[in-house]
């Protein structure tokens, strides 16, 4: 991604609303390897990278992990904790020694639930990381099983 991506934060919410989420930051690292969340468990914070890059992955009967999407700096890592039942659809690995922000899944809802505009720009962020993720899983399941040269099935 560039660093106009419109899924960062930056270019989705307003200074006010980032100033609201980065009060409740709290900065923190992974190693290099870690693994930061696996799917089906419970979803109840997320990151923003400030350093390194994050994997995002997905389990496959009898294989290692296909990686859908690397994350670096100021990409969310993490989305599942805005949609009941509030457990990750993926797994995330640090692939490099990352700082991340970290925030409290469910002080954030309580932020959205109290102020709806808030709230309102928040979900709008979260849905376009959404929809990205879901075109790049899908690019990279066209990559790993399409038939050699259907490449170009891509939109």
């Amino acid at each position: 991604m560039t660093t106009h991506s419109p899924t960062r934060m930056a270019a989705v919410l307003s200074t006010e609303y980032r100033s609201r989420l980065m009060a409740i930051a709290r900065e923190v690292n992974f190693e290099e390897g870690t693994r930061i969340f696996e799917e089906g468990r419970p979803a109840d914070r997320f990151w923003i990278v400030r350093t390194g890059t994050v994997t995002l992955d997905m389990p496959l009967p009898g294989r290692r992990p296909a990686v859908i999407e690397s994350l670096g700096f100021g990409e969310l890592v993490g989305w599942s904790w805005l949609f009941p039942p509030y457990l990750w659809q993926l797994g995330a690995e640090a692939m490099t020694p990352v700082r991340a922000y970290e925030f409290e899944a469910q002080t954030v809802r309580m932020m959205m639930d109290a102020d709806p505009a808030f709230g309102s720009a928040v979900g709008q962020w979260v849905g376009r990381i959404l929809a990205h993720r879901l075109q790049a899983a899908r690019v990279r399941l066209l990559d790993l099983y399409a038939p050699h040269g259907s490449s170009g099935l891509r939109r």
